[in-house]
């Protein structure tokens, strides 16, 4: 590939993995804002798990209707739906006048979020060459932890500018930065979201889906910008129509009961939904909380540190992930998260008879945020955005996305219920959560380093043959 050629990808895959900024940011922001939503609204705690999850029922939303509108109107007009609702959530937040109306904004962002988590790794996938797209997907996951660090710094900040002799009538900017500083936490999205939205005009379509709309002569010309070679090109063009011809009906939803797609679609659902009950979101949720409860001084600091661990182990993902191979890393991360949710169980259950203090905790703390950002944070959206055939690759990944969805709703409510019954416990459950996880991978899952979307589609097709 030639280097114009190579920077145009870059360039193309860089701006749809914006989109992961935003989901990190709008997924992260929540953790700095529960208490203090909590204590102006006088909220209950079963009012606080509803604030918590009510963007999380947006997502369920935004993944069920993802695929099917990125597959109508195109991945990159479905993304503009996406930076839309994220502007229009971020600024809402900062300027509700009622609970009712923050939960509003709140499932809107939701909505946003279940829409990019989707279509960015779609269209990525597309645009990218077969040796470079386990990389190239990575970067909207690094977006994504890039997105959660922001929103920890930001709420750092924000937190520790909180001026409570600030009384009476204020402005909204004193509403945001000092008194109602929740609102400057979830208000500052509004920056990257409007970034999104116009810098999406500057990309052209995925080729894959015009080519699937028929649309030949378009593809051909975006086609050319990305590849060395006509030949390059015809042959790009030749593997997509192969994999489309022979069923003019290809693209319905009754396309995913076909035996190999069904096993595909189940597979990739099963990853995504386990993937949540290991014990990442709970993490992201209610990381001060957890801190806080180990009896650390500065919970919000050592959140901070999360996300810088997170973020920088994410880069190291984006490099390796072509050379070692998808599967490799899930084995080797997996296998270290098991090792670090028993050390932090151990710490809980036993950690004052042991002596152990809150730098052991710590430790493996990072050390399992570490291991997950390598493996399965890293793996997910690069699997499920090239695994499903191209004519249904849309509403396969909303399948396998409202199974992720689903699963961090779940794990939202129910994590401060299992902290309540048992901080070990819920750290020992996750930690057997891993073993499935571990077995559909090896059994089920092909390794697809360096395969193009059309063989891994034809692993699925051929399986039951």
């Amino acid at each position: 590939m030639k280097n114009k050629g190579l920077g145009y990808v870059i360039f193309m895959a860089v701006v749809a993995a914006i989109g992961g900024i935003l989901f990190g940011y709008d997924t992260a922001v929540i953790s700095g804002t529960t208490e203090m939503v909590k204590a102006q609204f006088g909220l209950s705690d079963a009012g606080e798990g509803w604030y918590v999850g009510c963007a999380l029922i947006g997502s369920i939303a935004g993944v069920l209707c993802a695929g099917a509108l990125s597959d109508y109107l195109g991945r990159k007009k479905t993304m503009l739906i996406s930076a839309a609702l994220f502007s229009i959530s971020a600024i809402g937040c900062a300027v509700c006048g009622s609970f009712d109306g923050l939960v509003v904004y709140r499932i809107i962002g939701g909505v946003g979020i279940g829409i990019v988590s989707i279509v960015s790794p779609i269209y990525i996938s597309e645009v990218a060459p077969a040796k470079m797209r386990g990389t190239l997907v990575s970067l909207y996951q690094l977006a994504v932890t890039v997105g959660f660090l922001f929103a920890y710094m930001a709420n750092w900040m924000i937190d520790a500018n909180i001026d409570p002799t600030i009384t009476g009538d204020v402005s909204l900017w004193e509403k945001m930065m000092n008194t109602e500083a929740w609102r400057g936490m979830l208000g500052s999205e509004t920056l990257p979201a409007l970034l999104f939205f116009f810098i999406i005009f500057f990309i052209p379509e995925s080729p894959k889906w015009l080519l699937v709309k028929g649309m030949q002569t378009k593809a051909a010309g975006i086609l050319g910008r990305i590849y060395n070679s006509h030949e390059e090109v015809e042959n790009e063009i030749a593997a997509t129509n192969a994999s489309l011809a022979g069923d003019e009906n290809k693209g319905k939803w009754s396309d995913l009961l076909k035996p190999g797609i069904l096993v595909a679609v189940i597979a990739g659902s099963a990853i995504a939904i386990l993937g949540q009950f290991m014990g990442v979101n709970a993490v992201l949720y209610y990381g001060p909380k957890i801190f806080t409860t180990a009896g650390f001084d500065n919970p919000m600091f050592s959140t901070v540190l999360v996300g810088v661990v997170n973020c920088v182990t994410t880069v190291l993902a984006v490099f390796i992930i072509d050379r070692v191979g998808r599967k490799n890393l899930i084995y080797w991360g997996v296998s270290g998260m098991i090792l670090c949710l028993i050390a932090i169980g151990v710490y809980f259950a036993w950690g004052d008879a042991l002596g152990l203090g809150n730098i052991f905790m710590l430790t493996f703390f990072l050390a399992y945020v570490f291991c997950t950002a390598i493996s399965i944070c890293a793996v997910v959206f690069v699997l499920l955005s090239e695994m499903y055939p191209n004519s249904v690759r849309g509403r396969a990944m909303s399948i396998a996305g409202f199974a992720l969805w689903i699963g961090t709703y779940l794990i939202g409510q129910l994590t401060p219920v299992l902290l309540g019954w048992s901080e070990a416990g819920t750290f020992f459950l996750f930690a057997v959560m891993c073993v499935p996880y571990m077995l559909i991978m090896w059994k089920v899952i092909p390794e697809t380093t360096g395969k193009t979307l059309e063989e891994i589609e034809a692993f699925w097709t051929n399986r039951n043959k």
